[in-house]
């Protein structure tokens, strides 16, 4: 039976001297004791008070969360389980019996904690909050599932399934790329419902919403070429061959109109109505081979399951 001895707690940092024996310390008084600290190079003394702390501290060789999260769990974790949370205290230790719970039971094998199931006022701004929204909406319509806060990163998962995940993103598109790449590989994900409080003072964030969340929203649509093929390949056939009709709509309206001809004009529509529906058509037959791709792969996984 899995405890919390097979549990190692993940947390990348980054100039967060002002929280982060806080946080260390809060996750060794839940009994967590094997907490691992990887460190992007902070010039402000994070790296000596997590290890003060307690924490087993690595500094991380590239840029970028993803880069760590990445770095860490190949190298410098070898328990079973990953508890994954930022080092600016706005997530509660108290909350890792539930993140953990679905894992050690055998439930999921990945865990999101819902930051929006307990939100303290000020933890989030309404920009933030908007776009969050935003992204969630469009992973649900690209991806089919509902994971219900894909940016948290509160998460809890079998080293072994991280293992699987294709994963490539260097700074905060980890999250996303993490539930994208669950999803793709038939991953079992539980959410949870988690407590989720304003930075203190002092505390900086270090995301920017405009660049980051527009970064997060191209990853999305990026990872629907191998997910989602049909919406990939679809979307823009479908403003290709909209922007054809629209010009065409103009040519003609000129020519009936006014007599007037737009030979070139009448060559782009008929181009981008064609191409919009060739970019369609492809998207279809691309669906059709994933989805057989996938029922394949069920049937060799049951077969696979039978014999052991």
């Amino acid at each position: 039976m899995a405890s919390r001895d097979d549990v190692c707690v993940l947390l990348p940092t980054y100039n967060e001297a002002a929280t982060i024996a806080d946080v260390v310390g809060g996750y060794r008084a839940e009994g967590l004791e094997n907490v691992v600290v990887i460190d992007g190079g902070s010039e402000d003394g994070t790296r000596e008070r997590a290890a003060e702390a307690g924490a087993r501290v690595v500094e991380q060789s590239g840029d970028g969360k993803g880069q760590a999260v990445r770095e860490a769990v190949r190298d410098h974790v070898d328990a079973d389980y990953v508890l994954m949370a930022d080092a600016d205290a706005t997530y509660d230790a108290a909350d890792a019996d539930a993140m953990l719970e679905p894992l050690l039971s055998g439930e999921a094998e990945h865990v999101i904690g819902d930051r929006f199931a307990d939100m303290r006022e000020g933890a989030m701004t309404r920009l933030n909050r908007i776009g969050n929204r935003l992204i969630n909406g469009a992973f649900r319509l690209i991806h089919g599932e509902d994971y219900g806060d894909i940016l948290s990163g509160y998460r809890a998962f079998t080293r072994e399934s991280f293992q699987q995940l294709t994963l490539s993103a260097e700074g905060f598109g980890i999250e996303t790329e993490m539930a994208v790449e669950c999803v793709k590989h038939d991953v079992p994900v539980a959410v949870v419902p988690i407590t989720y409080r304003p930075r203190p003072s002092g505390s900086d964030t270090n995301l920017n919403p405009v660049r980051d969340g527009g970064i997060i929203f191209l990853e999305l649509f990026r990872k629907a070429k191998t997910n989602n093929p049909l919406f990939y390949f679809g979307s823009v056939g479908a403003a290709s061959t909209t922007a054809g009709l629209a010009v065409a709509a103009y040519v003609l309206y000129d020519w009936i109109a006014y007599g007037i001809g737009h030979q070139i004009l009448a060559i782009v529509a008929a181009a981008g109505v064609l191409l919009g529906f060739q970019l369609l058509m492809f998207g279809f037959l691309a669906d059709m081979m994933l989805s057989l791709h996938r029922e394949q792969i069920r049937r060799l996984d049951g077969r696979r399951d039978g014999d052991g």
